[in-house]
């Protein structure tokens, strides 16, 4: 059974108590740690000695600069990307008695961010290649009151926003992107988190851009809908004491705004290692025998926040390799319609065949900037001596 935190996308190095029995983690945080201490020491110092813990330079800084590295017009900072969701659909004015239309296969946040709101989650089938959701599956969910599609760009690729567009206009939906695994990636040279109307990411420590803790923001290129975020995640205040609307405390402290820019300086080179060492998995494993490979789709420029990779008997293979010290895990075990969470929606199994059958196969190999080929042959030489049993 795979761990609960691999489930919830929690990156094996993340918990100290994971690493003494993996030679090859999932992901490799110590060393993206060590390329930016310096900078981040300088910049902590900085933050304690002028006490400046709440807003400031520091996040302001990094709002812009990742505004700015995204082509976005606003980049507003929030506490983690759960609540980025919640607020891009609260400041579209998303709530009760609403419907907003979400792949099947993606991580449960995305639907509770929906459900927070008072809204209703409505889930869609996602393509077999891609595992990302189907266009033609969005068209027959919408009804009277579609408020908004959600695409999610999940495993570091980009979601057909433009063929999500014209679903979206003929209902009077706007679209919202769930970008917390794409920080980077482009689709037909646009970057992920600018396709729609509104976008929420994560910088939890695992992501291509990881804080120190969690962290996320919203993204948009409308001012009114920036504004609408930046006050209701500030008590729906725009002003000490003048509260306009319910709003809530979500805050990106300045902390984790100084290692997020330490981070942002390098991401465009680390994105380009991750996409080196996807190259490589491919390489090393086109042609083996019972191991379905990711594919690109056409006019993506993925980021590969994970390599995902699909294969039968998937629980004995994740945990053979986790004996032999692999840090493979599992993106997602469940779908969101068959959790108990969410079993009032009245979903059953066999209703979204395509997702179901991928949450029994994924398999989620380690892939990080800093992962060398002699670590990708040991992974590539204990998956092939697992799956060809």
């Amino acid at each position: 059974m795979t761990p609960p935190q691999e489930q919830a996308g929690i990156s094996a190095t993340a918990l100290s108590e994971e690493t003494t029995y993996q030679d090859i983690p999932l992901v490799d945080l110590a060393a993206q740690q060590r390329e930016v201490q310096g900078q981040v020491d300088a910049g902590l110092g900085h933050i304690f000695s002028h006490t400046a813990f709440i807003g400031g330079e520091a996040v302001t800084r990094f709002e812009q600069d990742y505004a700015q590295f995204l082509s976005s017009g606003h980049c507003v900072g929030v506490g983690n990307g759960t609540d980025a969701l919640e607020l891009a659909l609260r400041a579209c004015g998303i709530g009760a008695g609403d419907e907003v239309i979400i792949p099947a296969n993606t991580f449960i946040a995305t639907a509770e961010a929906i459900s927070l709101t008072g809204a209703r989650p409505v889930l869609a089938d996602v393509d077999p290649t891609y595992l990302l959701i189907d266009p033609e599956a969005v068209a027959t969910a919408i009804t009277a009151n579609t408020r908004a599609i959600m695409p999610v760009h999940l495993y570091g690729q980009t979601a057909f926003v433009e063929q999500l567009t014209p679903l979206a206009q003929s209902c009077g939906a706007v679209i919202i992107e769930d970008a917390a695994q794409a920080q980077g990636a482009t689709r037909f040279g646009q970057s992920a988190g600018t396709l729609g109307d509104i976008a929420g990411t994560s910088f939890y420590p695992g992501k291509n851009l990881g804080a120190a803790g969690d962290a996320g923001a919203v993204l948009t290129n409308d001012d009114q809908l920036a504004t609408q975020v930046r006050m209701l995640a500030a008590h729906g205040s725009r002003s000490k004491y003048v509260h306009e609307r319910l709003g809530r405390n979500s805050r990106l402290d300045a902390i984790q705004a100084v290692v997020l820019t330490a981070k942002l300086e390098r991401l465009a080179h680390w994105n380009e290692l991750r996409r080196q060492a996807a190259a490589r998995y491919e390489e090393l494993l086109t042609g083996v025998a019972g191991v379905a490979l990711p594919q690109q789709a056409p006019g993506n420029h993925d980021v590969w926040h994970l390599y995902v990779v699909q294969v039968q008997d998937r629980d004995r293979v994740v945990a053979e390799l986790n004996a032999a010290g692999i840090g493979a895990g599992i993106h997602y075990p469940y779908p969101v319609h068959l959790t108990q969470a969410f079993a009032h929606l009245g979903y059953k199994a066999g209703d979204f065949p395509v997702t179901e059958r991928a949450a029994g196969r994924i398999l989620s190999l380690p892939l990080y900037p800093h992962i060398t080929r002699e670590q990708q042959l040991r992974v590539v030489d204990e998956l092939m001596g697992v799956v060809q049993q």
